[in-house]
């Protein structure tokens, strides 16, 4: 793994040194969906408001606004919903997030660990590009081994925090500022691999020359098959829709020790 530079909570970390050579392959993957079942900013503030659950009381606020999605769009709820976050200290807010990072290790879908140790062992450049919140994505990166971790830079300071959210075409801006132009041939990331389960991320797909979808929608699924797109269906924590919608709000409520579902996997290994 390349050695990262972070600065603190709010900044993002990348690389120190990247070589300048493109390198013999780049494995490029989303995070929620993908690598694990859940949205990770739920699982993040079930984590949180167990810990101090006088942190719940901020869930009103969200819900109020949460007509008003198509005016302020996904960055604008993201603010929001982050309010939770209000007045805390860098340093629990890092000591949290290297904490639930290694915490939801037991949830990533087995199948994509696998694809992970492929490229590694095939000396591929890791790329975790994820629309959720850098400062804990940075620390799950880390936790598998990414050589760059990229998730929306949240600015605190203000009860909705700041931040552009990572998401779509944002992605893609981000690489090529990141990036050295030796990556990128004819506009795409040169032997790159793409893995995603949204159709949000059809952008950052386009740079690649391979990819692989993960449990898709009926429409993302379509694309996967005109395109000849590898899809995979690994196994979720919840069996129907109702089920999702009860575990959901146990999170949003910080209800229960596990309703992601985090730990079932260990458990049952064990």
């Amino acid at each position: 793994m390349l050695e990262t530079l972070c600065d603190g909570p709010d900044a993002p970390c990348v690389p120190a040194l990247l070589p300048k050579t493109s390198p013999k392959g780049i494995a490029l993957f989303d995070l929620d969906g993908t690598l694990i079942a859940w949205d990770c900013q739920m699982l993040f503030r079930h984590f949180v408001v167990r810990r101090e659950p006088w942190r719940a009381m901020f869930l009103p606020i969200f819900l109020i606004f949460l007509p008003l999605i198509g005016l302020l769009g996904d960055e604008g709820m993201k603010r929001i919903f982050l309010c939770y976050l209000w007045k805390m200290d860098a340093e629990t807010l890092v000591r949290y997030s290297k904490e639930f990072a290694a915490a939801v290790m037991p949830a990533i879908y087995p199948e994509m660990i696998d694809q992970l140790k492929k490229h590694r062992r095939e000396g591929h450049l890791l790329i975790l590009a994820s629309a959720s919140p850098e400062f804990y994505v940075a620390e799950i990166g880390r936790e598998l081994g990414f050589d760059l971790t990229l998730g929306t830079p949240v600015e605190f300071g203000h009860f909705f925090p700041d931040l552009v959210n990572h998401k779509g075409a944002a992605k893609v801006t981000r690489l090529y500022q990141l990036l050295p132009a030796s990556y990128f041939e004819n506009g795409r990331l040169a032997r790159c691999h793409g893995y995603s389960d949204s159709r949000a991320d059809l952008p950052m797909l386009s740079l690649c020359q391979s990819v692989m979808v993960v449990n898709p929608s009926h429409e993302l699924t379509a694309l996967a098959e005109e395109s000849g797109w590898e899809i995979v269906r690994p196994a979720r924590p919840w069996k129907t829709r109702m089920g999702y919608g009860l575990r959901a709000m146990m999170l949003l409520l910080g209800i229960g020790e596990d309703p992601g579902g985090v730990y079932e996997t260990l458990r049952e290994e064990k």
